[in-house]
């Protein structure tokens, strides 16, 4: 990246003044243009892959899709250098510091804004051999180390990236290298293994009936004794699975009560 290109940069923040502070920051910055902003993850995701930028500022807690989540939604796609802007707690921050290209703990102030800017361009020039989608992925991993269990599950289809709340799916099924994820209203598949997904789920909520299904316990109605301890467990939209016997002492554990 030669000195005299200029760096596409996105902000990305749901709050309107966050945004401002930034755009007039680098308001007399000639070395980075400003592409988009966005006030949401939704809109994130969508104008980097628009955009192709090389710089994101990032607010981390935003609602419904947060900054992580939009990283997410980004894997196996170029990435660009991250700027956190956070309010988050002391833990998260030394964890971003190691992982991102820097952090900006909000309130920051111009001196504090410059030198973040400063570290990213010196990196972004540095970097010639993927140093920082390794860096991205990597404080992806850390971040699902420490949330444990996922809240929304990132669908990608037809080129088109979204974000399925964990409670809308009723049961899921395994396709291979991949699993199909039933709604209410229709299925999406996710290339992910079950026993991948079984473990991000929360198994409070989610149990695994099956060696190829997995159901949100929410969604049970009833459970109907079959062949050789098995059962038949029926769904509230009438869908029929199977509870096979190996699986068959962890429902019993959930409900509390022998079957």
């Amino acid at each position: 990246m030669a000195d005299a290109v200029r760096l596409r940069a996105i902000v990305v923040d749901d709050e309107m003044l966050a945004r401002q502070i930034i755009r007039e920051m680098l308001a007399n910055d000639a070395e980075v243009e400003i592409v988009a902003e966005c006030v949401n993850g939704r809109e994130a995701v969508e104008a980097i892959q628009a955009h192709k930028p090389d710089l994101l500022f990032l607010d981390i807690q935003m609602p419904e899709v947060a900054g992580f989540e939009v990283l997410e939604a980004m894997k196996g796609e170029r990435l660009p250098g991250v700027i956190f802007v956070t309010a988050y707690d002391q833990y998260a921050v030394r964890a971003f510091e190691y992982h991102a290209l820097d952090y900006l703990l909000k309130p920051f102030d111009r001196e504090r804004f410059e030198m973040a800017v400063s570290r990213a361009k010196a990196q972004l020039r540095r970097d010639r051999n993927g140093e920082l989608d390794r860096r991205i992925l990597a404080l992806l991993e850390a971040l699902k180390a420490e949330s444990k269990y996922v809240d929304r599950l990132v669908i990608k289809n037809g080129g088109r990236v979204f974000f399925l709340e964990s409670g809308e799916v009723n049961w899921i099924e395994a396709e291979g290298n991949y699993v199909r994820l039933h709604t209410d209203k229709k299925a999406h598949l996710l290339r992910e293994t079950i026993s991948s997904l079984e473990e991000q789920l929360d198994p409070k909520k989610f149990l695994r009936v099956h060696r190829s299904t997995i159901v949100r316990i929410d969604s049970i109605r009833e459970l109907q004794p079959w062949f050789h301890g098995e059962y038949h467990i029926i769904l509230h939209d009438g869908t029929k699975l199977t509870l096979s016997r190996n699986y068959r002492e962890q429902l019993q554990t959930v409900l509390g009560k022998n079957l």
